[in-house]
């Protein structure tokens, strides 16, 4: 028998997926490891798994406790699914400008959503200074802090790294994604680059976002400002990202990102979210940079489902000047029901 212990037990071994479009316009093999397949529905079920065995292994966390996290959504959403395998209540505290969506969808999942007005992290009531206060003012509770807790980052290093590498047989030539804690592409391109270290690992980031410029020239400053996309794209190197073994950064306009979202939902398939879309633009520009012949894996994040009420809304998108973007939908006849129905 082949059975995975718990919602725990099944969160990694995500496939690649071949992006077959992109691909074939680009000449170069354009992979997306679907995390939009772990259990959650996200690869913040990764990190949000490691933060709680971390802090279970170090005796932080005991049984009946109470997990705190300020989250754009999808780590919050990871953590409530182990919260309830493991029997720990939930809070989460989140900015008020993210997709009506993930606020239900935490209720649903039984955590304790707290919203709060959208500020810079520098104001001392930014979503995640407000969830460690609360931890703090909680007995028997812990702040998850996923942007700083470096098991975040370990996960990356030990799970999603060596899954890209075993998939792909070594065959690799560019590692693509955006971050938001920083997790993710510090771990995975910290293992890849401990392989070979020619691969060459790039951040994808949006517009408002500081980490282009840190990346490219050692300072944080914002290019350009606000962005459609959510849980990405920050003004400070968070402990996760410090020290990521990065290469270069391309910056990518939300036009870019909503194009790339309707393809892969038109095109391959996929029904996946904003981070997805700007995933993608980054992987197509590395791609075309480095010539046909390469392989260039992403990272396909989440689904789409999460969005339906912003990113796929034809009102919201034409309110954002992000219609044309999205493209035409593809034209087909109405089928008069009423000449098949029996009488």
């Amino acid at each position: 028998m082949s059975v995975q212990n718990g919602f725990a037990g099944t969160v990694g071994h995500t496939p690649l997926i071949r992006l077959r479009t992109l691909s074939e316009e680009t000449g170069c093999e354009i992979l997306g490891k679907a995390e939009f397949m772990n259990p959650g529905g996200s690869v913040k079920d990764r990190a949000a798994r490691a933060i709680i065995d971390d802090a279970e292994k170090r005796g932080e966390l005991k049984p009946g406790g109470i997990v705190v996290e300020g989250t754009a959504g999808n780590t919050g959403i990871g953590l409530a699914h182990v919260c309830n395998a493991r029997g720990y209540r939930c809070i989460i505290v989140m900015p008020d400008n993210q997709s009506p969506e993930k606020y239900q969808l935490l209720e649903m999942l039984g955590a304790e959503v707290y919203k709060v007005p959208t500020v810079p992290y520098s104001n001392p009531n930014q979503y995640q200074k407000v969830a460690q206060r609360l931890a703090a003012s909680l007995r028997n509770a812990i702040w998850s802090n996923q942007f700083d807790n470096t098991a975040n980052r370990r996960a990356h290093v030990e799970t999603t790294g060596p899954e890209i590498w075993e998939q792909t047989g070594g065959k690799i030539d560019a590692f693509v994604t955006a971050a938001g804690t920083g997790g993710t592409i510090a771990g995975v391109s910290e293992y890849l680059k401990s392989q070979r270290r020619s691969v060459r690992c790039v951040l994808a980031d949006p517009p408002g976002s500081s980490l282009y410029e840190f990346v490219r020239n050692g300072v944080l400053k914002a290019t350009g400002s606000g962005s459609i996309t959510e849980g990405i794209g920050i003004g400070r190197v968070t402990a996760n990202f410090a020290n990521a073994p990065l290469d270069d950064a391309v910056h990518v306009e939300d036009g870019d990102t909503v194009h790339y979202v309707y393809r892969l939902l038109r095109e391959e398939g996929l029904f996946l979210g904003s981070t997805s879309g700007i995933n993608v633009a980054g992987a197509v520009r590395v791609a075309r940079d480095l010539g046909p012949g390469h392989t260039v894996v992403t990272v396909l994040c989440d689904g789409g489902a999460k969005y339906q009420s912003r990113l796929f809304n034809p009102a919201w998108l034409v309110q954002k000047g992000l219609a044309a973007s999205a493209g035409e939908p593809r034209k087909s006849e109405r089928i008069a029901l009423e000449n098949v129905l029996v009488a």
